[in-house]
């Protein structure tokens, strides 16, 4: 925009040179000539067209000197397309200075200091326009890696806050284990040894109530240490943990989309995923294995590939204990785990529905 009020300017400074010239009709073909060629040139910017039609008018300057007016057009034009010598014909009607009156060549110079001056006016802002644009773009670029550098922060936070949780969690279950557990079974030894050697009738009742009270605060104990150690159980850590046990022989690859798994359901996974590695370690002759848990909206599901062809002993492990500890594992939670052996790999596919009593709770 600023460069066609440039031009504007430099029209109007050509117009008025060529008003001074004897000939109307050359005066108006030669303005009408500058704005053809002119709109031709942004038209066709910096193509091979462009630099014909300025070079073209500049040659015409010779037999027709009255172009020489509308040079500082020319001149600008030439210049936002880097070949300023492309005017220099134009030049050459100087020769014929008795074509045009002083005012006219005055004007003429005006406009071609004009046009250098409004060139590098122009070109400037326009630079430094550019320079603008690309710092915005870059300071764009890093607000949106601070914003993602923080979201991964955040994320790594939550998940240090999670672990500790944990860890918390399975040192209490381990007090509780190790202390009141610890004291709860000595109170049920000393109650049964005195009611063995109580010879009191009327003391036989109460330490029975007491044996009973102590068993069920025992049986209590020990749920309340089960479910903290099971909540405590990190799913993806002991997946990988799973699969550096296995060492370099396999290339592994492991994706989880489910988030935080139901207890019930992250154990019977985790089983399964040792029991399939421990068979590929021990009968598979491939050397990629695939794992993948995925969430659905109505199941969770479990798959473990391996690459490796599989020969009879293969076969026979899918039908081994192992496996069939695999299917039981699925069934107590009303899943179906299916084993595919086949000549492009051993495949495990487990699906668990999804019921009130094995979906967590998401805030």
């Amino acid at each position: 925009m600023n460069r066609l009020g440039e031009k504007g300017v430099l029209m109007l400074l050509c117009l008025v040179c060529l008003g001074m010239s004897e000939s109307a009709m050359a005066a108006a073909v030669s303005m009408i000539t500058a704005l053809t060629v002119s709109s031709a040139v942004v038209l066709f910017d910096k193509h091979p067209i462009s630099y014909v039609l300025i070079a073209g008018v500049s040659l015409l300057c010779i037999p027709f000197p009255i172009l020489f007016c509308i040079t500082p057009l020319m001149l600008y034009d030439s210049m936002w397309l880097s070949k300023p010598y492309l005017v220099l014909p134009a030049l050459c009607s100087l020769f014929k200075a008795g074509s045009f009156t002083a005012v006219q060549l005055m004007t003429v110079g005006v406009g071609i200091l004009t046009a250098l001056v409004l060139y590098r006016r122009v070109s400037s802002l326009e630079k430094t326009v550019a320079s603008l644009s690309v710092m915005r773009d870059e300071a764009v670029d890093k607000n949106e890696n601070l914003f993602e550098k923080n979201i991964r922060l955040l994320e790594a936070q939550d998940n240090e806050v999670r672990l500790a949780t944990l860890g918390e969690r399975n040192r209490i279950a381990r007090e509780i284990h190790d202390n009141v557990g610890h004291l709860l079974t000595r109170s049920l030894l000393q109650a049964g040894a005195l009611g063995i050697i109580n010879k009191d009738e009327d003391l036989k009742e109460p330490i029975n109530e007491l044996k009973e009270t102590l068993n069920t605060a025992m049986t209590s104990i020990r749920q309340s240490v089960h479910d903290l150690h099971d909540d405590s159980i990190d799913f993806d850590a002991n997946v990988r943990s799973c699969i550096s046990s296995v060492g370099d022989r396999f290339k592994i690859t492991y994706e989880n989309d489910c988030g935080e798994l139901p207890v019930k359901i992250r154990l019977c996974f985790l089983a399964v995923i040792k029991e399939a590695l421990s068979n590929s370690v021990k009968h598979s002759n491939g050397d990629s294995i695939s794992i993948s848990v995925r969430e659905h909206p109505a199941f969770y599901r479990l798959a473990v590939d391996d690459n490796g062809s599989c020969d009879e002993s293969a076969v026979r492990a899918s039908d081994g204990i192992g496996l069939q500890n695999m299917r039981d594992r699925a069934a107590s939670l009303g899943g179906i785990l299916t084993v595919t052996p086949s000549k492009d790999g051993f495949r495990i596919f487990m699906t668990v529905p999804k019921t009130e009593n094995n979906t967590p709770n998401r805030k």
